[in-house]
């Protein structure tokens, strides 16, 4: 491959990785803005424990949301499917599973400090 066609690609790679990034995240974004991920206008500081919280939120309403689509397939609901209801399945599987991943390793985390010598 010659210089242009890897510079080509390259900038194909950059156009596509900023599409897919969420706003807050993406640089040209944030110095378009001048704000930081995880910071609002006001320069007020978002806290872990919100963040955490709406983490599990999002996981709870997964959970609900395939619950009620899995009764809906069950009671025969028209317009329901089983493709439908299998994805949302795994769509909460996925998030549960993800949660308590972080919840582990919050938890090693934390006694990996508890164990710091003073």
């Amino acid at each position: 491959m010659s210089q242009m066609e890897i510079d080509r690609v390259l900038a194909q790679i950059r156009t596509l990785s900023a599409q897919v990034r969420p706003p807050a995240l993406n640089p040209s974004a944030v110095a378009a803005t001048g704000q930081t991920p995880g910071r609002t206008g006001d320069s007020a500081s978002v806290s872990f424990g919100a963040v955490l919280r709406q983490g599990l939120e999002q996981v709870n309403a997964a959970q609900s949301r395939s619950s009620d689509l899995a009764a809906a397939f069950e009671r025969g609901t028209p317009g329901v499917e089983l493709p439908q209801v299998m994805l949302e399945m795994q769509k909460a599987s996925v998030s549960f599973r993800a949660a308590t991943e972080v919840r582990n390793r919050l938890v090693e985390a934390y006694r990996e400090v508890m164990n710091m010598p003073i």
